[in-house]
């Protein structure tokens, strides 16, 4: 497994949370947003599986729909302890984010500055 490959894999479910939270969205319209925020690796083989974890940890729930262009399709929405699971990765990222994105701007910086 490739690093980005090992990185994606423990934000992916975050971002799927953070998608779903704006609207139902069905498994291939996640791929497509994605791909729109330049996640352009992660395709539906890696999204179904994780949708299938979040529905057992009851994070999300999914409703069969009429769809115009084709068969039904499954809409995913956040249940409570999914907007409460969402809440946690959001805060556990920006402690990580921020941190993270200094070492690497400033990972050679002075040492004076300790």
């Amino acid at each position: 497994m490739s690093l980005k490959s090992q990185l994606l894999k423990g934000i992916l479910e975050g971002c799927i949370l953070s998608i779903i939270k704006n609207e139902p969205t069905y498994g291939y319209e996640l791929s497509l947003k994605l791909q729109h925020y330049g996640l352009n690796d992660v395709g539906e083989g890696s999204i179904y599986p994780i949708l299938l974890r979040l529905q057992k940890e009851k994070l999300i729930e999914g409703v069969m729909k009429n769809s115009q262009t084709g068969p039904k399709r499954k809409y995913y929405h956040l249940t409570e302890t999914g907007v409460i699971a969402l809440v946690e990765f959001t805060n556990h990222w920006n402690g990580l984010k921020d941190p993270v994105d200094r070492i690497i701007e400033q990972g050679g910086a002075s040492q004076n500055e300790f």
